[in-house]
Order: C-alpha cells, then structure tokens, then sequence
C-alpha cells in the first residue's frame, strides 16, 4: 500500500436502538447508531415469523417433506 493515501482505520462504538454497544474497527471517526443489531434482530433471536402468502410456505413444506 502507498503511504498517506489511505485513510486511518481506527477502533469505534457502534450503539444499536436496543441498548447493545460493541467496538468494531472503521474509517469513520464518529461513534456509528444502528438500528438493529444481532441481539434484537428476529432473525438471531429466534423470534423470526414465517409470513405463509396463500399457502406457499405449506405447499413447499408437503413438497419437500419437510415439518
């Protein structure tokens, strides 16, 4: 890498809505605000809904056996 033309890349705390706070490393020099994060998203939590539209979500499930 050339010297003096990338920017710096230093440690930062990312706070989400939720309350969570973690470092992370960025080129950005301002703490970063998140919405959501790995502690209150659905998906991580285990909280995630299905949405079935018209039955695809059953229709899948019958096709490939899956319960």
């Amino acid at each position: 890498m050339k010297p003096e033309i990338h920017p710096e890349y230093k440690e930062l705390e990312v706070t989400c809505s939720c309350g969570e706070k973690f470092k992370t490393r960025s080129t950005m020099s301002k703490p970063l605000g998140i919405e959501v994060c790995s502690m209150c998203h659905p998906f991580y939590t285990g909280k995630q809904k299905t949405i079935d539209t018209a039955g695809r979500v059953e229709k899948f499930r019958q096709k490939y056996g899956m319960k």
